[in-house]
Formats: structure tokens, sequence, C-alpha cells
């Protein structure tokens, strides 16, 4: 099968309260709708927002709400992410579940929008999932795009759509555009950047081709996308550059250098003069102080 049916579902839902409810109505609207959907993809923390005192162990209550959900209507689920507990850590984590509601992976966030996402600790492994007969899929959450040594990792693994659930309510979401069309023409693969609306989020997801190509790009309302992915597309792109034109997959491959920023002390090079990574504080001084 060269193709593949994905809705991104960009809704509008609330901060630090449970949201499954509005999730599962959309999702078996979209099925309904459209019965050759094979693939939904979540925001992230879609299902309660960034609180996390609603953490839970996996398997849990409300990772198996959405294994249900799979399994009634025949699709792969994306669950954005919840925050997951280990022991005394808390870690922001994408499952993948099938259609028979079984879960295939689990993806932690590797790089938690620090300082501000305080208190989530770091995942340590990319995770990537085949589909038999389909493709190969990669997950990364948010913040992790801002490093592009992570989409070209999950490239490296053979993914060829990166499935990227975010939750972006400030300036910066413009940014963010740029990033997603950036990563896919350097990585030649397809970026899937499902934002959330409403309260949580200012939407403006944004679906990319292996080119850097903008097939949809949302408003800031709720939104149904439904596009439609080409395995042989992004094949052929790889194979012989989009357009004909730049192989960068391959270049990369053949490189002559080993690059310094991997194999020297990041400690010992000019980013340690950055000072540490925390909050920015108050330039407003006191009225004493004057």
């Amino acid at each position: 099968m060269s193709t593949f049916m994905i809705a991104g579902l960009q809704l509008n839902l609330v901060n630090n309260e449970d949201n499954f409810y509005r999730i599962h109505q959309q999702v078996v609207s979209a099925k309904k709708r459209f019965a050759q959907l094979d693939m939904v993809v979540l925001s992230e923390l879609a299902t309660f927002g960034a609180a996390p005192r609603f953490a839970q162990t996996m398997p849990g209550d409300a990772e198996q709400r959405y294994c249900q959900l799979a399994l009634e209507n025949n699709i792969y689920l994306v669950t954005g992410s919840l925050y997951q507990r280990i022991d005394d850590k808390v870690y922001n984590t994408c499952s993948v579940i099938d259609p028979n509601g079984e879960v295939i992976c689990r993806y932690q966030k590797i790089y938690p929008f620090l300082p501000y996402e305080s208190g989530i600790s770091s995942g340590n492994e990319f995770t990537t999932f085949n589909i038999p007969g389909v493709g190969c899929f990669g997950i990364s959450i948010c913040y992790d795009m801002w490093f592009p040594e992570t989409i070209r990792a999950l490239c490296y693994q053979g993914a060829e759509v990166i499935l990227h659930p975010t939750l972006t309510n400030t300036i910066d979401r413009d940014v963010e555009l740029s990033i997603c069309r950036a990563s896919a023409a350097t990585n030649q693969c397809y970026m899937v950047d499902v934002n959330g609306a409403g309260e949580m989020a200012v939407g403006k997801s944004i679906i990319v081709g292996p080119g850097g190509e903008v097939i949809h790009q949302a408003e800031t309302n709720q939104e149904l996308i439904l596009f439609e992915v080409d395995f042989d597309y992004v094949r052929r792109v790889r194979e012989q550059g989009w357009q004909g034109l730049g192989q960068p997959l391959k270049s990369f491959r053949d490189k002559q250098i080993e690059f310094p920023q991997y194999h020297e002390k990041l400690s010992a090079s000019a980013l340690s003069k950055l000072g540490p990574l925390q909050k920015p504080g108050s330039r407003i001084l006191d009225s004493s102080e004057n």
C-alpha cells in the first residue's frame, strides 16, 4: 500500500480538565465521515492539558480509554501525549495504539520545554515504528523539533513520516512553522505537526511534504486535517531529490568530515559562556534600588 490516510485533530480543549469525551466525539465523527481513515493524531497533552498532577502509570486508565477508542474505530491512534509517572519521575509520553487496541510503542519527550516545563524528566530513546506494508514513522514532541539532531536521528532509523504533537500558545508559533518546513526539506520526510487550539494553544497546525512544501496549514480554530501520505512519493524524493534537485540524506550519509559538536565537550565550547538554563528574571528595578 503506497498511500495512508491520516487525520490531525486540532481541537478546542480545556486546560486542567479531562477532555477525553470531546476527543472521543471527534475521533468517532472523523471515522464515520471518512471510512478510509487509517490514523488519527492528537495534539500534545490534549487529554488533560499541561498539568503534571494528572500523571498516570502506563498502562493506565487514560491510555486504556484510547486503546478502546482505537479498537472500536479500527484506526491507529496517536495520543498526542500524557504525563506518565514512573516511580518519582514524570515524563511527557506519546503512545501509539494499533487498530487492535494494543499499544505498539511509547515515546518519552527528550527535550521538555525547560526552564518552563519544570519537573518533567527527559526521555533518552528515539522511537520509530513500522506499519507492515505501509512504511516507517517516527515520533517527536513539540520542543524536540527545535533540536535538528532529533529529526535527523529518527530519519537515520528509517522514519519517512514524523508525527509531531505540539502544544504551543506563544508568539514563536510562526517560527515553529518554519522549523517544520526546514525539518521536512533537510530530512526529506513528511512532518505532521498537530497543535491544540482554543484555551490551550494557538492552532496553526501544519502538514509538510518531503520537499518542504506546505500541504496544509490550519488557522486558529478547531479543524480536522485530513491528508494522504504517499510513501512512493517520499521514497522517490529521497532517491532522486525533490523536483530532481538536492539529495541531502545521501550527502549526509556520504559526508567526509566529523562535526566537531559531536565529539568535543560542549562545556569547553563557546556555549559554556551562555550561563545556566533558568527562567529570565525581571529587569524592572525595585523603587528602593533607585
